[in-house]
């Protein structure tokens, strides 16, 4: 393999935004904030909106999930 092409990949905390699921993983993502985790390091933080605690199809209900006011465009343009 080729030395420095490949990213950075390490453990990564990810937190879902519209529940309370706090998970570690791998991954190469990259992110500027940190948190504290369970086991007293300090790992990235990656903040998502839809995780599987969130997702209708996991979860089996229906929600709506507005990002960026998506649903108030349509409204504007196509509601009376």
């Amino acid at each position: 393999m080729k030395a420095d092409i490949h990213p950075n990949y390490r453990e990564v905390v990810f937190q879902d935004l519209s529940s309370d699921l706090i998970f570690k993983t791998r991954s190469t993502v990259q992110t500027k904030e940190t948190i504290k985790w369970e086991d007293g390091n300090e790992y990235p933080l990656v903040k998502v909106e839809v995780s599987s605690k969130s997702h209708p199809f996991y979860t089996g209900q229906h929600k709506l999930v507005d990002s960026g006011g998506r649903v108030d465009k349509f409204k504007k343009r196509y509601g009376k």
